[in-house]
């Protein structure tokens, strides 16, 4: 028996010994952004050089060579509207997948509550999603697009509910990772493909309306299609909101009791 079996706590006071190590979630967090902007030149540009990067080559493609109607928006804003909360989406989870390998140490000596571990990883990127929502205002200030309406007040909805999706992922893939290693590899080229079936660099309306239930059980589809209409449209996000919310409290109930299932083996596997 390890030491992880003789200590940790029954199902259900799990939630409570969350709570009681939020020092811990707090402490680990802040160091995970120190350690990712340590000895960096751009610091925390680099939050803003990602989905800048990807949005300028999609403007660039999707502008002058093969032209998407935006509906009248800059197609620089609709695309750096979607990419601002999927570089959070996929850098999350690629950091979360890692967290518990990249900790080996710190896992097998000691007991704590191991979720924290992938959690602080998650709040760490949402400093990321922070600045880069900076430069975001700044463009929709440039081209005269109003963002401060009621609508507004669904943004940090539509943040919970990315951020439940990424969690119950980042839970399974970094308890996966733990005992395949070839798990992280697999997780970065299925986001890449999960991109193409995501509204990032074209609109919905590009999906033939039969399809579009069907498209919209793709979480992030809802997600990032909630983003667009409540800072271009500045009107509430549509059903398919809802429909992202309830796969997303799925997933991350799912992650959570696999985690927590197979927890007990990660001090002696890692």
């Amino acid at each position: 028996m390890t030491v992880a079996e003789i200590t940790s706590p029954p199902a259900r006071s799990r939630f409570q010994h969350l709570l009681a190590h939020r020092d811990l979630l707090v402490a680990w967090t802040l160091r995970t952004i120190r350690a990712r902007y340590k000895q960096s030149v751009l610091g925390g540009l680099w939050a803003i050089l990602q989905p800048t990067a990807s949005t300028i080559i999609f403007s660039l493609v999707f502008t002058y060579f093969v032209p998407i109607d935006t509906g009248g928006i800059p197609y620089i804003v609709f695309s750096y509207v979607a990419m601002v909360p999927w570089t959070l989406f996929t850098t999350s989870i690629a950091d979360m997948v890692d967290s518990l390998v990249g900790n080996m140490n710190l896992v097998s000596k000691i007991y704590f509550p191991r979720e924290i571990l992938p959690l602080a990883a998650l709040l760490a990127r949402v400093l990321d999603f922070g600045i880069a929502v900076g430069l975001l205002i700044l463009l929709m200030l440039y081209f005269r697009i109003p963002f401060l309406t009621p609508a507004l007040l669904y943004l940090p909805i539509i943040l919970v509910v990315q951020m439940a999706l990424a969690l119950g992922l980042g839970l399974i893939g970094a308890a996966l990772n733990v005992f395949y290693r070839d798990v992280k590899h697999l997780i970065v080229l299925g986001l890449q493909l999960w991109l193409y079936a995501s509204p990032i660099i074209y609109p919905v309306t590009k999906v033939p309306e039969w399809l579009r239930p069907y498209y919209f059980i793709n979480p992030m589809a809802g997600v990032i299609e909630s983003y667009r209409a409540v800072l271009l449209a500045q009107q509430a996000p549509g059903n398919y909101l809802i429909t992202a919310a309830c796969i997303a409290i799925i997933v991350l109930v799912a992650g959570y009791y696999f985690f927590k299932k197979v927890e007990f083996q990660f001090a002696d596997v890692v």
